[in-house]
């Protein structure tokens, strides 16, 4: 592979992710490739500013810059950070970046970040001809050649300069400080003694991926204590999701608030540990499956190709014609895809999927007194 030969060099390498945390998540599969590949090259993580959270967390990531490209979706990117993220990187001198999108994105304008910061190698899908701003092309195929799976993407995508592994799992590591702040805030929570727990993530960031409230609410009465105690989650921006949720609720139900209250890290330590996410499509989802816990995923059929990647799971949908809208609110206005999944649908789901996880090893929450 000639393309491969020149990227032997490779010392100092970018990768550029500038979406979601989800999407970095689903990338790292393919950065691992590229850490296996060219051992001993420092790699750094060009993130948005809420992804580089991830940092701390991703084994392969040696240093992460942070930055809201105003071709990204962001609320109100800088146009003084344009400047200060192309010196940052001339300064770098990297000698490659590869550009990793969603096949939605164009890439140029990353590539032409890239040129302007004077790295030599840059690859990326393209579906225009993109001449001189990328040494690397791969011709984008998607949707018309069929779409893939976002972390099948990647690891196509580094294949092109040779990059390879065997281990192809999602990536995070928890740590021991978040272990324990987190087990200090469930204390007197009752889950330690709890035979089965699950995590419940009510939000998300687009309102055309949200299960409807009430489903939710019913959800939770059907599943009484059956699932044992439900810990709902979510930033501070959701706490009106939850307080919907438990203002709607029969009095009894074993719910655990903790909207709100945990760190990024001390979230990642309770997906670890739960026996069970039932989430909304966002990323949470991508989270448990990178720690290796069964989801159950709302899934709207915003588009095809993010759901979990390699973990004991159920995707619930309701089929419609108008699937793969990429909208963040319905176009439609009947939000159909989610809410015509029965809450009984869901609770069958949870069940069915704690009974098939529960001969494997038990996910024990250490030290809550």
């Amino acid at each position: 592979m000639a393309t491969a030969l020149k990227w032997e060099g490779v010392r100092k390498l970018l990768c550029v992710r500038l979406d979601n945390m989800g999407d970095v998540l689903m990338t790292m599969p393919g950065i691992h490739a590229l850490k296996k590949t060219f051992p001993g090259c420092s790699l750094t993580l060009l993130a948005s500013r809420a992804s580089a959270a991830l940092g701390p967390f991703l084994p392969d990531v040696d240093e992460v810059l942070a930055y809201d490209a105003p071709w990204m979706k962001h609320d109100d990117p800088d146009p003084a950070a344009d400047d200060d993220i192309v010196q940052a990187l001339r300064q770098a001198q990297f000698d490659a970046a590869v550009i990793f999108t969603v096949y939605s994105q164009n890439p140029l304008p990353a590539a032409l970040m890239c040129r302007l910061a004077g790295i030599p190698r840059v690859l990326a899908h393209c579906r225009e001809n993109p001449y001189s701003l990328l040494t690397e092309w791969r011709r984008e195929t998607e949707p018309e050649g069929g779409i893939r799976h976002e972390v099948q993407r990647q690891l196509d995508l580094v294949a092109h300069v040779g990059a390879s592994c065997s281990n192809t799992g999602l990536q995070f590591q928890t740590r021991a400080q978040d272990r324990n702040s987190l087990n200090a805030k469930l204390a007197g929570s009752g889950l330690q003694n709890a035979a089965t727990w699950m995590v419940a993530h009510c939000g998300a960031t687009a309102p055309s991926r949200r299960y409807p409230v009430e489903h939710f609410v019913r959800v939770f009465e059907l599943l009484g204590d059956r699932a044992g105690p439900i810990v709902l989650t979510g930033d501070a921006s959701e706490r009106e999701i939850t307080n919907s949720i438990l203002q709607a609720c029969a009095p009894g139900l074993p719910l655990i608030d903790m909207t709100g209250k945990l760190s990024f890290g001390e979230f990642a330590c309770l997906l670890e540990q739960t026996d069970l996410l039932l989430s909304n499509n966002t990323g949470p989802v991508h989270l448990a499956a990178a720690l290796g816990t069964p989801v159950v995923d709302l899934y709207a059929l915003t588009n095809p190709q993010h759901t979990p990647w390699r973990v004991p799971q159920r995707v619930l949908y309701h089929d419609v014609a108008c699937k793969w809208c990429y909208r963040s609110v319905c176009p439609e206005q009947h939000h159909q895809c989610l809410r015509g999944v029965a809450p009984e649908r869901v609770c069958a789901s949870v069940l069915e999927l704690l009974a098939e996880t529960a001969e494997g090893n038990h996910r024990q929450l250490a030290g809550v007194a």
